[in-house]
């Protein structure tokens, strides 16, 4: 598996956007450090900064910054449904820029169960973002050969693989209040 994910790095190291399945639809992602790459990301996606973006790892320790902020309980909880298919809505210390947060002081963190994704993430060092790979008001792409009708050529690269057999995307949940945002 590892040379599958060769270029994949190769292409966020040198701030490209990948195409990738993830459990339930196919994401697009980048460096969340990189704010060119998170800009090519929103304008393809003709999506706007402000709602923010998902933080995605195979990982838990590429959070443990943001957990520290939360108290035992709700790191126990939070830790309790990871790898799977809930994200985390974190407060976030001032770690990531406003691009990923969007109008919010906080982040939206997932440890994926998706074998590809997570090794991708722990090859990085380095969680990506993982928005899907759809632009704004289209159903997101279950399969390759629909993100590829929608990017084309605006995304660097399509990581191939299976999806990971959920139905859904990911339930989002506010890690300090427990309240479902997105079921």
């Amino acid at each position: 598996m590892i040379w599958k994910l060769h270029k994949a790095i190769q292409v966020i190291h040198h701030g490209g956007v990948i195409a990738y399945p993830t459990e339930a639809v196919w994401g697009v992602g980048c460096d969340p450090d990189n704010e060119t790459a998170l800009l090519r990301l929103l304008a393809m996606k003709q999506r706007d900064w402000r709602k923010g973006l998902i933080l995605i790892s195979g990982c838990v320790g590429h959070f443990a910054e943001l957990l520290e902020g939360l108290n035992r309980n709700q790191q126990q909880t939070i830790r309790a449904s990871w790898p799977g298919h809930v994200t985390w809505v974190v407060p976030d210390p001032g770690r990531y820029s406003e691009l990923v947060r969007g109008s919010f002081p906080t982040v939206a963190i997932r440890v994926t169960k998706h074998p590809l994704v997570a090794a991708l993430t722990r090859q990085l060092d380095s969680p990506i973002i993982s928005t899907s790979a759809n632009p704004a008001a289209f159903p997101p792409a279950r399969n390759r050969l629909k993100a590829r009708c929608y990017f084309r050529d605006l995304v660097d690269h399509y990581l191939a693989g299976p999806l990971g057999g959920e139905q859904q995307p990911s339930q989002i949940r506010d890690a300090i209040s427990g309240r479902v945002i997105r079921s």
